[in-house]
Order: C-alpha cells, then structure tokens, then sequence
C-alpha cells in the first residue's frame, strides 16, 4: 500500500454561506480521503490525505464548487502527514486582520420553494424557509466568519429537527445559518389582528390589499409599501401619500406567466428576473390596463420582479396549482421621498405610520437596509442601473493587489467602495446624500462593511466638488492620503475597471452634473484618458444654468437658455413652453441669463436632454432626477433615420443647429415623437463624428461610455451600433451602473494609480 500524502488547501472568494464546506466534505468522502476543512476569516482552509491518484481526483473536483461559490484564489501545499482517520468540519475560526468575501442575499431555492408550498410539509406556509443555497446573508450578518452566533438569528434556538438538519452533512441545510422552521424560528405578525399562526396573518394581509388597503411589509432589507397594482385609486393614493408624483414604482408578479399578461419579456430578460438575485427588470409594458397607469406614469417601461423570499410568494396564494390572487403588487421601498428605507419594526412605524394603513412585521432583525436592485437587458446581458441585494457586497476583482483605500463616491444615487488586496468592494444603493438620514445610513454602512471586510483605509478618494457631502466627509478623515478626482474621469475610470482595461481610450461621459477643474459644471464631455489622469478634448457648448437647482427642476429654463443662445436676444420663437410659464417668471430668469446673475455655466448632456423636451412641449417641471429626459425618450418613434446638424469648431460642440432644426420641425407641425428620434440621432452621430477625429489625432480605438445619460437605452442603441459600423471597439458598464452609484470604483481605480506614482 502506498504511502498517504497530504495537502493543504487555502481559498478565498466566495466560499462561506453558499454550502462549500458540505461540498467539499462529500468530495473528500467520494474519494476515500481524510482530514478536514474549515472556515476562516479569510476563506476556507481545507487539509486532506490519502493516496497521490485521489488527492488528484480531489483538487479537480475542486474546480466546480457549488453554484453559488466563486473561488478566486487557491494555495496548494504539501505537508507532512498525520494519520487521520476521517474526514471532518471544523468549527470556524477567526484570524486577526483577515477578511472574507460576504455573500449578498440569495432569492429561495427551487427545493425550499417547494417545501413551503407542500401541504404537509412541516415547513408549510412558512414565511422564512431558507437553505444553505439560499436566503439572507449579507442582510443579516453582523461579523465573520459567517456563523450563527454573529447573525441576527442567534436569539433563536433551533428546535431538535432543525438542529439535526444544520448538523448534518448530508443535509442541504447543513450549516445553513438561518435555518428555522415554526416551530423555532422568526414569526410575522399583521398589527391589529389577533389571528394565529403565519399563515393567517398574510391571508388575512391579502385580504386587506384586496380592499385596497396600503400595507407597509418588513423583507429581507428592510420595508416596501405594497397595494393592488390593478387598483388605480389604491396606487394613486400610496403616490399621495409617499409624495412622489410621478416617478415609477416597482411591481412583483408571482411568476414569469404573471409578468408577460402585461409586459413583454424576452430571453435575456426572462434570466434577469429569475436569476438568484431577482432584481428589478425595466420591461417594455403592454399597456393593456392589468396595471394602473399610475403605476408608471407617461412612461412605456415597468420595473418588474419576481418574489425573492417566501413571504413575498405567500402574498399572491398559498397554492401554486391556483391562480394567484393579484396581477402584480405595487412593491416601493418603504421610506418617504429620499429617505433611507425603513429596517426596524418600531422605526418604521415612526416613519411610515402616515403611508401605510397597516404593519405585516417580523420578529428577526435586520443587520443592514438594502434596497432592490435595478437592471436592464442590453445586448442579451444585465446591465446594472442600482446596485443593491442580490448584488451587494459581492466584489469586482480589479486585477492587482491595492492598498486598503475608501473612495466616497458622489451625491446622487451615492455607493461608496472600500479596496482590499485586489478587491473594489462596493457597497449597497445609499441614496442621495442630500439629508441628514442618508448620510448616517452612509456612515453606519461603511462602519458595517469596514469591520467585514478588515479594511482600515490609508487612502480616501473624493469627488471635486466641495459643496457633496461625502467631499466633506472625506476631507475630514485624519491620518489618511486624501485624493481628488474629477468627476468624469471617475466615470470612465469606473467603466474602465469594470472592462479590465489598461493603457488610454476615449472616454464619454455624458450626465446631467459634475464639478470640472475649470470651475463650470460640465456634463457633455469627449475625454482621452487613463487610469493617472486625463485629457479634455471636446464639450458640449457652454450655456448658462439659471437658478442653480431651481433650474435642474425646471427644463425650462435650460430650454430658455439654449433658446437664447441660438436665436440671441431677439424675439423668441413661438412655442408651447412659453405658454406654461408664467411671463414674470420668464422674464425674471431672462435677465438672470441676460446679465450672468445666479447662473453658472454648464456643458451637460443632462440639461441639454431637459432643454430639449421642454421646447417639445413634454415637460417644464420634474419632480425626479432625470424625469424630463426619460420622457423625451419614452416617446421616440421607431423607425426615423434623420437627425440634426451640429459643429465642431475646436473643443466646443455647438448644437444650435440642433435647436433650429428642432424649432423648425416643431412649427412645421413635425409630432414630437419625431423630433424625440432625430435628436436621440443627433446625439449619436454627435458621439461617432468626436471618436473619429480623436482616433485620427491618438489612434484609440476604444471607446468607454459611461455617466447616467447612458441609462437612456435608445441612445445606447444608437451609438453602439453606429461607433462598431465605424470600427470602434465599445466598452459599456454591466456589474456597475454607469450613473454616479458606480462612481466610487472609478475613483478607487483612479486613487489607486494616482498612490502608486506618489
């Protein structure tokens, strides 16, 4: 008999929480092998003897771990052996210093789905049926390794079946940390009823959506507000009540067969909203009516997902073989207009007490808020519009080792990121760090993940302009290297990262805001860059901005701008716009933009986008970011191959002949679907003609598009299309978005390089 050999085996990735140690234990049991593995605050360490040919066998296992797991680092050594005789799980054990990849929260498994909905099975109808391949983790974890006793389910007891499960091996429960069943486990509860047992609480729940009542409901992350989404009045009185006029709210359907009696899914699409992270999918609506219109008001997309816990399922039936009670539910995020989403029970009845009319609750803590992830489909693949549960706080590899750096991010749609070794670990959608609740969430997310994630920053990347509070946050730290970074070489260096690029490219970045280095708010931008620094080839013409905000909220002073610095201080065309605004107002910011009085000069996409659809007529005051431009592209007709004119006369790109054109086609009784078209073109052909001429002056090739006008997906369309017929190669974002809640990673990318050189 030969001599055993043994071997040591360290991996780091994402190997706690998704079933690597049970994996790995049948491995070895498969090959006759002893020893033993265990978790660390690092990742897994494996030791394991036995004969050279199955040691072989078991490191080749080894390649396919669970689907879950994602290993990205893995050591082999030889060590002498010891005569073991099993093989065996190890109790974790934590190591000073390091740090372990936190999985995000996982949407219920096809066999737990099937648990809970099985007459007879003792987990019926049980609102948290989880498993190891399944269910919450990062909302829920409160340190590391990923053990019971450092989650929020440590205070329940697991009863002797679920303790047997969570001790067994060969159990697919097998130290699955929110094991629970109801006899032992988390219980919901509807305030004010007096029912027993879950399932009576969520029938009794439906019953009350059913009448049109506005439930606030705890999740995974924290709150959502939910109401028949077939029920107009119910979905118009919960947009009364939140104050939010217009922006679209999200909906949940029970399944696939649900979503497509009103909105039309394709392949890609179909994989989003199945896929374990269940995120939000933008889907083109049928309009047929099964939804209020209110749900998404003059917008032809709906944000769709699908249930991603039992409790969710359970609010469409108890029966899978009947048809589920609603089309879809209204599910919002549980706050009030811009406001972190609510978490715990009694804060949420503080805060929401004026929204909802009853409370659906439970009785296990949430760790950390997280709200629902965004997507969209493009080009067969998901492309991340807010990056959240399902998503967060998994890593992008970046490549190279790093120090330990925290980049701050922006204001709107805020994330921050935190590096360690050769991970950008972004965190979970903040939000906008325009008040005092977000910007705590902020903090107390970023004390969470640097205790996870053992990081303790010596360098802090911060946006330029000084008046965003995570700027002031980031000049305040002491005792750290302090790093600037314009905000739109952050977006190309965001999209840059993501690709795993080196060298120089052409970077545009098109947005509504960011701080130039001349002082101006630029936003149109033609950039040739790298990871040090960057170079600004070309811009959007300047116009003026009148009123600061005031002017971000109301297009038509942006259309009042451009007007003026196309047609001069003469008369003004005739338009609808002006009719809609009252003329002491005109005339008041017609001397502000006339004299130069509280305006600012700007070169944004985003503004250009709001002047726009304020000449056609669409909308002269949003009450969301970005509502103006959304709408402009809602009504964009297919089919229209014409565009405006344009110059280029050195860095300045001038789209007064766009504006003529615009005017001239609006006169002439051109429909503003049209003209919606030929100026989604415009901007198109406006991006190909700048890369050709700045091809021929470097010899780039590759294009990066990134800022939050590259969410406008018939703009994507078009310039992506037109930029590869010219022989572009074109970089976009998927696992960040391209508006600023992917900025962070472009600024540690920048910070990193910039540290390097010092």
């Amino acid at each position: 008999m030969r001599a055993a050999a043994r071997k040591r085996i360290e991996i780091s990735g994402t190997v706690q929480g998704v079933g690597f140690r049970p994996f790995v234990y049948h491995l070895a049991c498969r090959w006759g092998l002893r020893g033993w593995v265990v978790n660390t605050s690092s990742g897994v360490v494996i030791e394991v003897e036995g004969g050279e040919p199955d040691l072989h066998g078991f490191l080749a296992g080894l390649a396919t771990p669970p689907p879950l797991a994602r290993i990205d680092q893995s050591r082999v050594t030889e060590i002498p052996a010891e005569g073991a005789e099993l093989f065996e799980i190890r109790h974790s054990a934590a190591g000073a210093g390091q740090f372990l990849l936190v999985p995000p929260d996982i949407a219920t498994c096809d066999d737990c789905w099937a648990d809970f909905t099985r007459p007879g099975d003792r987990r019926y109808g049980y609102p948290f049926t989880n498993c190891t391949n399944c269910g919450p983790r990062y909302t829920i974890i409160r340190d590391i390794p990923y053990d019971r006793p450092v989650t929020t389910m440590a205070r329940f007891q697991m009863c002797a079946d679920c303790e047997a499960e969570y001790r067994n091996p060969g159990d697919r429960r097998f130290h699955a940390q929110p094991n629970a069943c109801p006899v032992c486990g988390p219980q919901i509860s509807l305030d004010g009823f007096d029912g027993t047992g879950n399932l009576e609480h969520i029938r009794e729940t439906r019953r009350l959506l059913r009448e049109g009542r506005i439930l606030a409901i705890k999740g995974l992350g924290g709150f959502h507000l939910a109401c028949d989404a077939g029920n107009d009045a119910a979905v118009r009185l919960l947009r009364e009540r939140k104050r939010r006029s217009d922006k679209p709210f999200a909906v949940m359907a029970r399944d696939i067969r649900s979503v497509e009696r009103f909105c039309a899914v394709d392949e890609a699409e179909r994989a989003a909203l199945q896929s374990v992270r269940r995120p939000i999918v933008i889907l083109q609506s049928l309009g047929n009516g099964l939804i209020s219109p209110a749900a998404a008001p003059r917008n032809r997309t709906l944000g769709v997902m699908l249930p991603y816990t039992p409790l969710h399922y359970l609010l469409f039936g108890e029966d899978p073989a009947s048809p589920a009670e609603f089309t879809a539910l209204v599910m919002t995020s549980g706050n009030l207009s811009e406001e972190p989403i609510a978490k715990d029970n009694q804060e949420a009845r503080e805060r929401l007490g004026g929204l909802a009319d009853r409370f659906l609750v439970h009785d296990r803590d949430i760790q950390t808020r997280v709200d629902d992830s965004v997507v969209r489909t493009f080009e067969s693949r998901v492309r991340l519009l807010r990056r959240s549960r399902g998503y967060a706080p998994q890593p992008i590899d970046m490549g190279m080792e790093m120090p330990e750096i925290l980049a701050c991010g922006g204001e709107l749609k805020s994330a921050f990121c935190l590096t360690k070794q050769r991970y950008a670990i972004l965190s979970q959608h903040v939000g906008d760090l325009e008040n005092v609740e977000t910007m705590a969430f902020f903090e107390e997310t970023l004390a969470h993940m640097k205790r996870f994630f053992r990081v303790n920053p010596r360098v802090v990347a911060y946006d330029l302009h000084p008046g965003y509070l995570s700027t002031r946050f980031a000049l305040a730290q002491e005792g750290v290297d302090k790093i600037g970074v314009q905000h739109h070489h952050a977006h190309i260096a965001a999209c840059m990262a993501e690709n795993r690029l080196a060298g120089k490219v052409i970077g545009v970045a098109f947005d509504g805001t960011g701080y130039g280095t001349d002082g101006c708010i630029w936003g149109g931008e033609f950039l040739v860059c790298d990871y040090a620094g960057f170079e600004r080839r070309a811009h959007l013409r300047y116009v003026p901005l009148a009123g600061g905000d005031t002017a971000i909220r109301q297009p038509w002073r942006m259309a009042l701008a451009y007007l003026r610095d196309t047609f001069g201080s003469g008369v003004l065309p005739d338009l609808p716009l002006f009719e809609s605004v009252g003329d002491r107002q005109l005339q008041v910011v017609d001397r502000m933009i006339a004299r130069g009085i509280n305006t600012v000069q700007v070169s944004s996409c985003g503004r250009l986008f709001d002047a726009v659809a304020s000449i056609a007529g669409l909308r002269q005051e949003v009450n969301y970011e970005g509502q103006a431009a959304i709408e402009l592209e809602m009504i964009a007709a297919d089919g229209v191959l014409e565009a405006y004119g344009f110059e280029i006369a050195g860095a300045d790109i001038d789209v007064r002949p766009a504006i003529e054109g615009i005017v001239r086609d609006l006169h002439a009784g051109v429909p503003a679907a049209i003209v919606s078209t030929k100026f989604h073109n415009t901007m198109a052909a406006m991006i190909v003609d700048m890369c050709r001429r700045t091809r021929a002056q470097e010899g780039l090739r590759r294009v990066c598009l990134s800022g939050g006008t590259f969410q406008n997906f018939t703009l994507v369309k078009g310039a992506v299309t037109r930029l590869r017929s010219a022989g572009f190669e074109v970089f976009l974002h998927a696992e960040t978005p391209p508006n600023d809640g992917g900025l962070a990673l472009g600024q540690a990318a920048v910070a990193n390089r910039l540290h390097h050189v010092a």
